[in-house]
């Protein structure tokens, strides 16, 4: 993949900033004021971020379908109204693979897991059809309400789902 200059008003390129956590930069751009947390508790370093209220997915009539990420097949699982729950779906990653804690990259077909339990939410992936069970680098974050984990897992996906490269 090349590089892509990134261009602010009359196509000329926008200087590099690092946009503030506060949400500040976004309501500048908007007019708008920022809208309270503004991470959805997952870090990409691996440390655990602050869990956002109300993260789950929500539509204002019930008949709404939910947005599915094509070639992703997910299934649900819950073991009890209050206990772990857990979503799954087959994915393909990049080129670069997932990185696990336990063995490193893995590339090739691969489920992915995103389990919840005790305000925690855990991305774990394995071999398609395997029995090991391989936790996400940094792919664990506080997520409170089980409401959450369609939301999470939905992205977690979109993410690492990438059958063309």
């Amino acid at each position: 993949m090349g590089e892509q200059a990134v261009t602010g008003a009359g196509a000329t390129p926008a200087p590099e900033q690092v946009p503030d956590a506060g949400g500040d930069d976004a309501a500048a751009a908007t007019g708008s004021p920022p809208a309270g947390a503004t991470s959805a508790g997952m870090s990409a370093d691996g440390a655990t971020a602050p869990a956002v209220p109300g993260a789950g997915m929500s539509a204002d009539t019930p008949d709404a379908p939910s947005a599915a990420v094509p070639g992703a097949g997910m299934s649900a699982d819950a073991s009890g109204a209050g206990g772990p729950q857990s979503r799954t779906a087959d994915i393909v990653p990049g080129p670069g693979g997932v990185m696990t804690d336990e063995v490193g990259v893995v590339t090739g077909e691969l489920t992915l897991r995103t389990e919840q339990a005790d305000g925690q939410v855990t991305l774990k992936v394995q071999y398609k059809d395997a029995d090991e069970w391989y936790a996400v680098t940094g792919g664990r974050a506080a997520l409170a309400d089980p409401a959450g984990l369609d939301a999470v897992h939905t992205v977690a996906v979109a993410l690492l789902h990438r059958p063309e490269g």
